[in-house]
């Protein structure tokens, strides 16, 4: 299966990690299963936004497989030539994706039109209101609609280039695949872009600190003296200052923090519901139930149906 990875002046050089994902498929196979190709316009050095320049072969009407188009920090960086290279070489192609901003290439070259996408959360809004007719879903971390797939930013193109190696070679393949990176097998499309850590955005190393150690100690028993001690902070300091610093009580973020963990096994394994509600920390079902609904506005158990439907191949 040849893969064109499309680059263009300006690109975010971390996009290139996509090739590796490609590349490491290949391992121990007695044939490869991907030929990779680095393309542009007229080929040659491309710079990225960094400066680093890549090498480039220019493209020349040949069928690829795959086309993944990467992003830019300027969604601005759509030359004709390039939409006019974009809408040639998706006839051709068995599916056409995009990495982050890479979106905007696809969309202007039409292939977005009636369709489902993604892109990074802080461009999807612009995406929306330049190209109202396509469906951009801002908290995805990748979106397949037939053959067009389209993924958020930075690292969701590892999660989406996987997918895709999954959908070609097979889980066992991809997990390999995600073990030499030393990644998570794999986000679920459905996954939210910002994790709570993100969304909180503490201020200060202190309750940092607090939410690292409750993140990696979620099946124990959390109780507020306990992260206060971590924080080096009295009772009374750490829950002023964890107020001030995310806008929530520690109770409720850890809650956060849970489903979140919750949310990811539910979606990505079959373990039984009870399984995870003890080694999250939930203790018992209905308890994660609740928070669940409160969190996300559905159960645990419509989750893991949603995340079937969605890995269930289209006939």
């Amino acid at each position: 299966m040849r893969i064109g990875f499309l680059v263009f002046p300006g690109f975010q050089i971390l996009d290139l990690v996509a090739v590796s994902v490609f590349e490491l498929a290949n391992l121990g196979r007695a044939h490869r299963a991907y030929d990779l190709r680095l393309l542009s316009e007229v080929g040659g050095l491309v710079d990225s936004s960094s400066g680093v320049q890549v090498n480039t072969r220019a493209y020349q009407g040949e069928a690829f497989d795959t086309l993944i188009v990467f992003g830019a920090i300027d969604v601005d960086c759509c030359s004709p030539g390039l939409v006019s290279l974009v809408q040639a070489a998706s006839l051709l192609a068995r599916r056409t994706a995009s990495i982050c901003t890479g979106a905007f290439v696809l969309a202007s070259a039409g292939l977005l039109h009636g369709r489902r996408s993604t892109t990074h959360w802080r461009t999807a809004g612009e995406l929306q209101r330049r190209f109202p007719t396509t469906k951009v879903e801002a908290d995805r971390i990748f979106i397949e609609d037939g053959p067009i797939w389209t993924s958020a930013g930075m690292t969701a193109g590892i999660d989406l280039s996987l997918a895709l190696v999954e959908a070609d070679l097979g889980t066992d393949t991809a997990r390999a695949v995600a073990r030499n990176l030393l990644v998570y097998h794999r986000r679920t499309a459905a996954q939210p872009q910002i994790s709570v850590l993100l969304n909180l955005e503490p201020r200060t190393d202190r309750i940092r600190n607090a939410l690292t150690f409750a993140r990696n100690h979620l099946h124990e028993y959390l109780p507020v003296e306990r992260l206060a001690e971590v924080a080096r902070l009295s009772l009374r300091q750490f829950n002023r200052a964890f107020f001030d610093e995310s806008g929530q009580t520690p109770a409720r973020a850890i809650e956060t923090l849970r489903v979140e963990a919750a949310r990811a096994r539910i979606e990505s394994g079959r373990e039984p519901i009870e399984v995870i509600a003890r080694e999250t920390g939930f203790t018992d079902p209905e308890r994660m139930r609740r928070a669940f609904v409160r969190v996300f506005g559905q159960p645990p158990q419509a989750i893991r149906r949603a995340a079937k439907r969605e890995a269930e191949p289209v006939s």
